[in-house]
């Protein structure tokens, strides 16, 4: 099937490292040209080597100015924008009992605000294109997790904004949709799995839990669904939460 997505300029923040990655790779083998923001260059330039097409911008998106600095870097490059896919961010760990202030400030900047500002500042560019927005969010929002207010508190943000930026772009016929993600195998997720003493049982429990095939979903799972998303054959579909997660978050956790 053609997407229709050759030659496009697709933004994906932080798509040098898992879902990203998977993101960015997807995109180029659709013919689109994915233009990675990310925070180091070497991972990067890694990545884009790797796929074999698209661009970078090297930038620490916790940083305001930063993220209006690498809208307008891409824009004088490559002179316009049609499609955006906020992806960065981290579960960092910030708790309620264990956390403070400045950590929970910190967090919304690493996984939330970003979003915000990469859309802002890409819009008007956006709108010339009636290019489309995928914001990769996390079950979290929904199921809580524990030890993580920061992430959670971020990832509701995410799924609201994405609903309410759905609403507020259809004069632009701009579509804004999300991908909610549970249980996928990343780096950042091996580096969570590793800071259980029992760390092979943990992750036994977790895909006992998850009720298609008994397994993760993989990074291309999503990023099929994400490029599915930014295509020109999903051109009726907004302001949805999609849960590519073989049935985590829905399905009764009861099922064997």
């Amino acid at each position: 099937m053609d997407l229709g997505l050759k030659d496009k300029i697709i933004i994906v923040t932080g798509g040098a490292k898992g879902i990203g990655a998977a993101i960015s790779a997807v995109l180029a083998e659709e013919g689109a040209f994915p233009v990675i923001i990310g925070r180091n260059e070497a991972d990067n330039l890694q990545h884009l080597a790797h796929i074999g097409k698209g661009g970078q911008v090297t930038a620490e998106l916790t940083g305001p100015e930063a993220c209006q600095a690498a809208v307008a870097t891409i824009v004088n490059q490559y002179g316009r924008i049609d499609g955006l896919v906020n992806n960065a961010g981290i579960n960092d760990g910030v708790g309620l009992e264990s956390g403070s202030y400045e950590g929970f400030m910190q967090s919304l900047h690493r996984n939330v605000v970003h979003y915000y500002l990469i859309a802002h500042h890409a819009l008007p560019y956006l709108k010339k294109s009636k290019g489309p927005i995928v914001n990769i969010t996390s079950k979290t929002a929904e199921t809580g997790q524990g030890n993580t207010s920061g992430y959670a508190a971020a990832n509701g943000g995410r799924n609201a904004l994405t609903r309410e930026w759905a609403v507020e772009l259809l004069p632009y016929s701009i579509r804004v949709n999300a991908v909610v993600v549970s249980e996928s195998w990343t780096p950042l997720y091996e580096s969570w799995i590793n800071t259980f003493a029992d760390k092979e049982n943990k992750l036994a429990n977790i895909v006992e839990g998850i009720p298609l095939e008994k397994r993760m979903t993989t990074p291309e799972e999503i990023a099929q669904m994400v490029t599915f998303l930014l295509s020109e054959k999903s051109s009726h579909t907004t302001g949805q939460l999609i849960h590519v997660d073989g049935g985590y978050v829905h399905l009764d956790r009861a099922l064997k």
